[in-house]
């Protein structure tokens, strides 16, 4: 089982003189190595929500709007004993499909959500998901983001998911400007080939949520220091900054109750357990 890197800095990187702006290749240079290093960091990089097969997946992700991926998690388990299929799904009694997804909040519009997108499976797509954007994104509730998460994670076929965290560090490293998430997509396509899209988004995450912190980052802690521009927005003592690492970085569970083999960390805690 591979540790979690945390002790090795960064090498120094290549910056621009003081005055002068960086180029946009001296920028896509720092980037990719950017990309690498995270590679090292966490080389068990993964979907941070349990699922057993593409229908499994679009669900989870639908839910995971506005809550965390650990509250998703200890929610599903119920969620797909009760309807496992899009058609038993489809056919829910709307206030029963309510109740079991409480926890992750908005409860009626998801739930309004699940069954709009599993009728139209069952009735566009023979049950199945499809494993294509332009027929993903006709699904109730289904925009690009959650598109990507699933044919990167669940069909192999490589995409950018832009969530808070992809957005707020591709912001920080200065890779680019924009706010929006279709425009973030895009950029970040242009400076990464196709074949790393889907694990980038996964690093990123991954470092947003352990280290690159909204409020507090951990930037005393940071492997990546060395390649960031923001450095010094957050902790820069180490001693602070290592009390302020998450999930195994930190000594905690992670996110997943059914963690991937080569996880490092610690399985979360089925709901009411802890």
């Amino acid at each position: 089982m591979k540790a979690a890197k945390t002790e090795k800095p960064a090498k120094a990187a290549r910056t621009a003189k003081p005055g002068k702006p960086e180029s946009h290749l001296a920028m896509v240079r720092r980037a990719r190595r950017i990309n690498r290093e995270l590679a090292e960091i966490y080389p068990y990089a993964h979907p941070e929500l349990d699922f057993r097969n593409p229908f499994e997946l679009l669900v989870a992700t639908v839910l995971s709007a506005q809550t965390t991926d650990l509250r998703v998690n200890q929610t599903t388990p119920a969620l797909f004993a009760a309807y496992p299929t899009p058609e038993d799904m489809a056919a829910a009694v709307p206030e029963e499909l309510e109740e079991i997804i409480r926890p992750t909040g908005f409860f009626r519009a998801k739930a309004k959500s699940l069954m709009g997108l599993s009728a139209s499976l069952r009735d566009n797509f023979g049950g199945e998901v499809p494993g294509r954007l332009a027929d993903l994104v006709t699904l109730p509730g289904v925009g690009r983001k959650t598109a990507n998460v699933v044919l990167g994670n669940a069909f192999g076929v490589p995409g950018i998911t832009v969530d808070t965290h992809f957005g707020r560090l591709v912001r920080r490293w200065k890779w680019t400007e924009q706010e929006d998430p279709e425009k973030v997509e895009a950029e970040i396509a242009a400076i990464f080939p196709k074949s790393e899209w889907t694990m980038l988004s996964h690093r990123v995450v991954f470092h947003g949520r352990r280290i690159c912190h909204a409020r507090k980052p951990a930037c005393g802690a940071c492997p990546i220091a060395p390649l960031c521009p923001s450095y010094g927005e957050g902790e820069t003592d180490p001693e602070k900054a290592k009390k302020l690492l998450k999930y195994e970085m930190g000594g905690q569970p992670g996110q997943r109750l059914s963690p991937p083999p080569d996880y490092p960390g610690r399985p979360a805690p089925a709901l009411g357990a802890g």
